[in-house]
């Protein structure tokens, strides 16, 4: 017997998601002027909140989704 089931994948990937999406919106705001600085993109609440609290949710989903014992199976 495997330890991951059907449901701890599904666990996993939807952490990976989740992560996927915080370092997506984390990236940006860099331009290729040199002169050019825009504080306001570059320190944007959705950067300095919100991404990091999606990459930890998607770390704590993860681990969920690992340590999550799979259900006993009556029939047998």
């Amino acid at each position: 017997m495997f330890a991951f089931q059907k449901d701890n994948y599904k666990w996993l990937f939807i952490g990976l998601a989740i992560n996927i999406l915080g370092f997506i919106l984390m990236i940006g705001g860099g331009t290729d002027d040199p002169k050019q600085f825009n504080a306001s993109e570059l320190f944007s609440p959705v950067r300095l909140t919100v991404a990091p609290f999606l990459i930890v949710a998607g770390y704590v989903v993860i681990i969920y989704a690992i340590m999550k014992k799979p259900k006993k199976n009556i029939n047998k």
